[in-house]
């Protein structure tokens, strides 16, 4: 689905990928490390946000910064703040965004969303003011507005970072029913765990990569030593 090959991120005076290679095909991926490891720079790159100075980003053998003027709607992204995804001011008018890709007139497609959020049981959401809810449940909405346009692709940049226990298993349950292939960014290694295949990226390079039992299990202990190769400089 995703094929990086030997990308050259380049971002002032910062090299954040050199040559970077991977070939991303599992239904389910789990992406870890630092902050300032890459992860949101390789989701930037596969939506064509970030083009790399050398190498290839494809979805589907097509160019990433090609996708969103010739297949619009096959790669979605879940962005950390969902302030910076939200254009409409309502609910509904938010989810009948994500239909615009596929022609459907706005009459209509706030239609399917109000149809959708009641599928989901949330019909009272439909006309809600973005500005009245939570950044969890802002963020939330960012998520429904991904389901309902059914990219083949979905990039989940810290998902669960601003969710309440209830979110995080709604969304850890939607996720595990998705037909699409989704990747997901996160620190909250539990959510990735169980993945078969996890990524654990470490100032740009690829540190692990393999079951996410195991990789996330290397990665919590390396943290542990640096902890305490930290604490003992201290004292």
């Amino acid at each position: 689905m995703l094929t990086i090959q030997d990308a050259t991120l380049v971002r002032g005076n910062h090299t954040v990928f050199n040559a970077l290679t991977l070939n991303l095909v599992e239904p389910r991926i789990g992406l870890i490390g630092d902050n300032g490891a890459g992860k949101s720079s390789l989701f930037r790159m596969a939506c064509g946000l970030d083009t790399p100075r050398t190498g290839s980003v494809q979805v589907q053998g097509l160019a990433a910064h090609q996708v969103s003027s010739q297949r619009p709607g096959l790669v979605g992204m879940l962005f950390q703040n969902p302030d910076d995804q939200i254009i409409f001011p309502t609910v509904e008018e938010e989810l009948a965004l994500g239909l615009s890709p596929s022609g459907i007139p706005r009459r209509q497609a706030i239609a399917r969303a109000r149809s959708f959020l009641q599928e989901r049981q949330l019909p009272d959401w439909a006309g809600r003011s973005i500005g009245a809810l939570s950044q969890g449940q802002r963020q939330h909405v960012c998520w429904l507005a991904l389901l309902i346009a059914a990219p083949e692709l979905l990039l989940l940049d810290e998902p669960y970072a601003s969710l309440d226990l209830p979110g995080q298993a709604r969304l850890t349950r939607d996720v595990a029913q998705a037909r699409q292939q989704v990747i997901v960014s996160t620190h909250a290694l539990d959510h990735v765990r169980g993945f078969g295949r996890v990524i654990w990226l470490d100032q740009g390079a690829v540190r692990a990569d393999g079951p996410g039992a195991s990789v996330c299990a290397a990665y919590q202990a390396d943290v542990a030593e640096r902890a305490a190769a930290q604490s003992r400089s201290i004292h």
